[in-house]
């Protein structure tokens, strides 16, 4: 009899997989697993990571098993170092043909070590007023940009076999706070909020979605977006039109309250197809792993066009052609600042 599917992107602590990782993850049999760079600490070099990778797979048992990262580039990129593409932060694309080529390098150095999910594009909106945590990760203010900009990447991805996740859907852009430290308050009403909406809207068809967790009082001045029905049936699925695989942002962020698996049961039962547990220690990951949280049917027909996407082979094209020439247009591609790491801030607080 098939073992049920926990609807969850675990973590796992290091470069290779203890013992009782390997138990949890053959036991609770998730749905992915994400990597990290620091905390967690899962990428040294990519002979280590293909390794790491084909151990999960091994350990779940499937080979469908979904294993990602936030690649995004610039400061937030978990494959980082001379065995790896530079990427240049997303707010330097400017053309089509540039967000192609970084889309082209980051999934073929994902691919090539056994992921097969990125977290991204970004899409939200660049405001004057934006919190500092998404500075230089959203590509403009201009939301026609935006859209253009995120389709040339999502075709990217998809042609190469990795599966894009479009985020913070419905739009993080008009929040000030940062979600790993606090629940972000919008005060804006909707017709302001159309603006955030537009981007998401034209890439509706985009196959996964993350999350944000943000105070839309306009919708609903009690919940969480992550875990409000009200933002996820009525403004996701319906008004913006995006009917892909919705998973939420890191339940481990201080935006939510609650036990993990508390946490991960509201988001579920407001719409989400599943969770992401984020940059966290073994002691969550045995929560959430044992909380009995099974995939609803529903998320499993969406699941099916993620995994028709990610069965596809690397295109055959010269990678270091197309890298000589994105980097002669990027310049000055800016390191990895583990100081300044949005999805890191929380292994920070951990120690």
């Amino acid at each position: 009899m098939t073992k049920p599917v926990l609807p969850a992107f675990l973590s796992v602590q290091g470069f290779h997989l203890s013992d009782e990782e390997k138990y949890l993850l053959e036991q609770s049999n998730p749905l992915g697993v994400c990597l990290f760079a620091l905390g967690c600490a899962n990428v040294q070099n990519k002979t280590q990571l293909q390794q790491l990778c084909q151990e999960i797979k091994e350990t779940i048992g499937r080979e469908d098993v979904l294993i990602a990262a936030d690649q995004e580039g610039g400061r937030v990129r978990r494959l980082n170092g001379d065995d790896f593409s530079p990427l240049a932060e997303q707010a330097a694309l400017k053309t089509e043909e540039q967000a192609k080529a970084h889309a082209c390098l980051a999934a073929a150095d994902l691919k090539s070590c056994g992921l097969n999910v990125n977290f991204a594009p970004v899409l939200d909106i660049d405001y004057d007023f934006t919190s500092a945590v998404l500075k230089g990760r959203c590509f403009s203010g201009d939301g026609r940009q935006i859209a253009k900009l995120g389709k040339a990447m999502i075709d990217e991805y998809t042609a190469d076999g990795v599966c894009p996740c479009i985020k913070h859907i419905p739009g993080h852009g008009q929040a000030v706070s940062d979600p790993h430290l606090e629940l972000p308050v919008i005060e804006a009403d909707l017709d302001s909020l159309e603006q955030d909406f537009f981007p998401f809207r034209q890439l509706k068809d985009a196959p996964m979605g993350m999350v944000a967790h943000l105070l839309l009082k306009a919708v609903d001045a009690e919940n969480p977006s992550s875990e409000s029905a009200e933002v996820i049936q009525k403004i996701i699925r319906r008004h913006i039109g995006f009917q892909g695989f919705l998973v939420s942002d890191a339940l481990v962020m201080q935006a939510l309250k609650g036990s993990v698996t508390e946490r991960a049961r509201r988001a579920l039962a407001a719409g989400c197809d599943a969770v992401c547990l984020g940059n966290t220690g073994l002691q969550a990951n045995h929560e959430l792993a044992g909380s009995g949280l099974v995939m609803s049917d529903e998320a499993t027909e969406r699941l099916d066009k993620i995994h028709q996407i990610i069965s596809r082979p690397l295109k055959p094209v010269s990678y270091e052609q197309i890298k000589n020439k994105y980097c002669t247009a990027m310049k000055n591609i800016i390191t990895y600042n583990a100081d300044y790491d949005a999805t890191e801030v929380l292994n920070r607080i951990r120690h």
